[in-house]
Formats: structure tokens, sequence, C-alpha cells
């Protein structure tokens, strides 16, 4: 098989998986989107507590993030999905184009760690609090653009624009990206 048949092949099979992951979770109760959202963020401040506040700028892995890194990237993902969560809740389309997968702040490493550690505290308690208001039988019509990131082993990432609705969207944002980035904190705990 050629290298564009099987990059073609890794990404028709991270779609599908993807679309599977949606299906399934389409008929959760907001309450359980919510407490599988907390229990990310949970895991995250558990392995952020392990982070030395004078090590946490330092790259100690080639071609990854430093922690700190990883949390400015994570804050400001974290911002404007609050923005787009209160669009998809109130059932209107986030204006605009989807959040960057690779979005940072400009001055990552001098952020003070205490200050990105306080922030994205205040960013997970705005989606777990919207998460909480959402009503119970709610599935609004609208649906967000979202940039799919899916690691591939041996292989770059796939990327891909997908529109999910809010509970997907909630789940992608802010489960798989936390668990994704939690790994991307271990191994740089491991290194140290």
């Amino acid at each position: 098989m050629t290298q564009a048949a099987t990059s073609s092949k890794a990404e028709t099979e991270a779609r599908e998986r993807a679309q599977a992951y949606f299906d399934s979770k389409a008929g959760l109760p907001p309450a359980e989107v919510r407490a599988q959202v907390a229990a990310a963020f949970d895991s995250l401040a558990a392995a952020l507590g392990e982070v030395r506040p004078e090590r946490a700028a330092v790259r100690t892995i080639a071609d990854e993030w430093s922690a700190q890194e990883v949390v400015d990237h994570l804050l400001e993902t974290f911002r404007p999905g609050v923005d787009e969560l209160r669009c998809l809740l109130a059932g209107v389309r986030p204006p605009g184009a989807p959040i960057p997968a690779s979005l940072q702040s400009k001055a990552p490493s001098l952020r003070p760690w205490p200050w990105l550690l306080d922030e994205l505290r205040r960013s997970e308690q705005d989606v777990l609090d919207l998460l909480s208001a959402a009503p119970a039988g709610f599935a609004g019509p609208a649906r967000a653009p979202i940039v799919m990131v899916v690691n591939v082993p041996d292989a770059a990432p796939l990327h891909w624009i997908q529109d999910l609705e809010w509970k997907a969207y909630a789940l992608v944002s802010w489960r798989l990206h936390t668990i994704d980035h939690l790994k991307q904190i271990r191994r740089v705990l491991a290194a140290y």
C-alpha cells in the first residue's frame, strides 16, 4: 500500500472512530457530560500539583511543550471555548472560525505559573457552571466547528474540521483535550 493510501485509510478510520464516539455520547444527560469533564479537570489538577514551579517552563523533552506551555495552551483554548459553549446552549452557531489547534498566548513562558494555574481553574469552573445550567433534555440544533486532532501511531496527527452539537463539543473540547494534554504533562514530569 502506498503512503498516501495508508494515510487516507488512517484518516478514514480516525473519522469513523470519532463519529462512533460522538454517537455514543449523544444520549448522555447533561449531568453526566459535566461529570466526565469534571473528572478530566480533577486528573489534570492532580498532575499539575506535581509540577514544581521552578521547573514548569523547562522543556524536558525535545519537540514537546513544557508544562507551562501546555497550561497556557489549555487556558487560551478554554476561554474562547466557553463563549462557544454559551452560543451552543443558546441554540446559536458560534461566529467565526474554529479555535486553532495549537493556540497559545504570545509569551507562554513569561506568564507566572501561579497565575496560569489560577486562570485555568477559573476557566474550568466557567465550563462546569455552564454545563450545570444545561437543561436536562436540551438538544439544541446549533453546531460548532472544531478542529479535530487525532494522534495516529507512527504518523503525524490528523486534523480536520468537524461540526459538533453541544455535548460532543463539551466532551471533545474539555474532556478529551484535557486527557490528551494530561498525558503530555505526565511525559514531561517523567522526564524531570
